[in-house]
């Protein structure tokens, strides 16, 4: 959710989570309208949809894409935010720029599988869907809640975590946001990566998405991608929006993530004993049918 959210002037909005077909959109942000026409939508060949559960990486792939479509020349994008050229298909006025935008158009988003173009199913157009451990995304999203102006602010980690767990945020339901995707990869054109992959091997993911777009980087270019695209240099490119991340702050200080941005296994400085055995249960319980897995530690991230 980009800066797109802005408020110019006066007091912010008060915002609230509404529901549609059974996923809670956030009022003044999403138009359930809108939403309920993306189903219809006609798409191309070359459209590239971007999918995430909130707090899992968006961000980092609109700078990739962005990147991967000029080659790594980070200068050929100085005049415009990567909201812009990658934007958000569930808003309005981010979908009006995502209609217009020459081929190939590249979106993201963070709804389910049922509200995207059935076009999908016909293998028009390429998903990459962005997975991370849902341990670390709820604390990331915790903390997105404090800042974030449309976004409600927690009472507490416990009560965020009761909320997580029961799908009662923007998002709903990370175990049903991922199945809903994975459960239909092979009716697309679908390539799955995982944050965690993101954090060890830059350059090999890249590669990835590049040979899925069917884009032919020098390996220079592939050097400039991944150089351009690491937390440092994001965090002082404007164009990257990373400071920028959504709306009117609340009076909370942040400074784009903070010292923990990109680790992994964040979730131990937050989780009780308690909760993780809970999580843990939630998890294999929601989870035993689909063969996902997820680097849980920043230790795992080393090779033997």
């Amino acid at each position: 959710m980009a800066e797109v959210f802005s408020q110019s002037s006066g007091e912010a909005p008060e915002y609230k989570l509404v529901p549609l077909r059974g996923f809670k959109l956030i009022s003044g942000i999403h138009s359930p309208e809108v939403v309920d026409q993306i189903q219809n939508f006609e798409i191309q060949d070359s459209d590239v949809f971007v999918i995430t559960y909130p707090k899992s990486g968006t961000i980092w792939l609109q700078q990739i894409l962005s990147l991967i479509e000029v080659k790594g020349d980070v200068t050929a994008s100085n005049e415009q935010l990567n909201s812009e050229r990658v934007p958000w298909i569930e808003l309005l006025d981010s979908r009006k720029q995502f209609v217009s935008a020459p081929s190939p158009r590249i979106c993201v988003s963070h709804l389910p599988y049922k509200f995207m173009p059935l076009g999908l199913k016909q293998k028009k157009g390429k998903v990459i869907y962005v997975a991370r451990n849902p341990k670390d995304v709820l604390v990331s999203y915790f903390h997105f809640h404090k800042y974030a102006n449309m976004l409600e602010t927690p009472k507490d980690f416990d009560t965020f975590f009761e909320k997580f767990i029961e799908g009662n945020v923007f998002g709903n339901c990370w175990f049903e946001h991922v199945k809903s995707w994975c459960s239909h990869k092979d009716e697309m054109n679908f390539l799955y990566i995982t944050y965690e992959e993101m954090i060890k091997d830059l350059r090999s993911v890249v590669e990835r998405i590049t040979s899925f777009l069917a884009r032919n980087l020098t390996s220079q270019q592939l050097n400039d991608v991944v150089e351009h695209s690491t937390f440092k240099n994001m965090k002082n490119n404007p164009q990257a929006n990373y400071q920028q991340i959504c709306c009117v702050e609340k009076k909370v200080s942040y400074t784009g993530g903070g010292k923990h941005e990109g680790t992994v296994g964040d979730w131990k400085n937050y989780f009780t004993v308690a909760q993780n055995e809970r999580f843990d249960k939630v998890y294999q319980q929601k989870m035993k049918d689909v063969s996902l897995s997820f680097i849980w530690d920043m230790n795992d991230l080393i090779s033997p």
